[in-house]
């Protein structure tokens, strides 16, 4: 297998990603570390084609990535440069818990309003909100975003019955949890997986990113006081704006000792929030 080393990190001839992409997103860590701070010289063509051993051609298009997503500026005779861009402080919501945090979010966040309308449950929309295959369900996608941009793409579905009691002027400018509660839905629990995929050629533009772009994949199933499934969502986030940090306590058992965590969601790529349960019933 061919391998082409560069001080920690590797680019693979093997990979179905083109080389130029792979330069870029080793180049894109380091500026999200730090390694590269803001107003940073980045290595030029030349250089980067040196240290990789690739073309001077495919050198040129990993900075011209960088610098369409807006991370660089390139100027002739002056190099390419980490662009400097004041960040606005992350979101943090100042309460605890799962469902309190997520309002916390959508009150302080703005939100695009993609699509809405209704359509018969698909198969995996009907197993969440359990409900018969088909069933008429209210579908809504939305984008939300910080000062910096966009950092999530959510999709959610909600059963008619409920979904009729709002449209889609309120879901543009209110949180769907908060408008769950004023129909008359007591949220008490929640159950989320959290995996990852890839920015589609859909999703990519509306979240302001590359194609191919890792994604955080959050898909939740929210429950009433009784169990009742009330709404189920994916949301696609940015990791570079939207972080999960998880707090471990040690539990001691009597045949084993285990982790018990505790989740907290973070935006703006901050590692500091209020701690959050992953399932909390009320």
């Amino acid at each position: 297998m061919a391998m082409r080393r560069h001080i920690g990190n590797a680019v693979h001839e093997s990979l179905p990603t083109p080389l130029y992409h792979q330069i870029y997103l080793i180049l894109r860590g380091q500026i999200s570390d730090g390694k590269l701070a803001a107003g940073a010289q980045v290595p030029g063509e030349e250089e980067l084609a040196r240290q990789f051993n690739v073309s001077r051609i495919t050198a040129r298009r990993a900075l011209a990535e960088l610098a369409a997503e807006g991370l660089v500026t390139r100027g002739r005779g002056r190099g390419t440069h980490v662009t400097h861009r004041n960040e606005p402080p992350p979101v943090r919501g100042a309460v605890e818990g799962l469902i309190e945090n997520l309002m916390a979010m959508g009150l302080k966040t703005q939100v695009e309003l993609i699509d809405f309308g209704y359509e018969a449950a698909a198969p995996d929309v009907s197993a969440a909100l359990q409900v018969d295959a088909g069933a008429e369900v209210q579908r809504a996608v939305r984008v939300r975003s910080l000062e910096a941009g966009p950092f999530s793409y959510l999709t959610t579905y909600v059963p008619a019955e409920i979904g009729r009691k709002f449209g889609r002027k309120e879901l543009a400018r209110e949180p769907l949890l908060a408008l769950l509660e004023r129909s008359g839905v007591v949220i008490g629990a929640a159950d989320q997986t959290i995996s990852a995929t890839l920015a589609d050629t859909h999703v990519a533009p509306l979240l302001k990113t590359a194609v191919g772009t890792p994604l955080l994949r959050i898909s939740r199933v929210v429950h009433d006081g009784n169990g009742r499934p009330v709404e189920y969502i994916i949301g696609l986030y940015r990791p570079d704006r939207y972080q999960f940090r998880m707090s471990l306590d040690r539990v001691r058992g009597g045949e084993r000792n285990t982790w018990s965590a505790s989740v907290a969601p973070t935006t703006g790529g901050s590692k500091s929030s209020p701690r959050s349960t992953n399932r909390e019933k009320k």
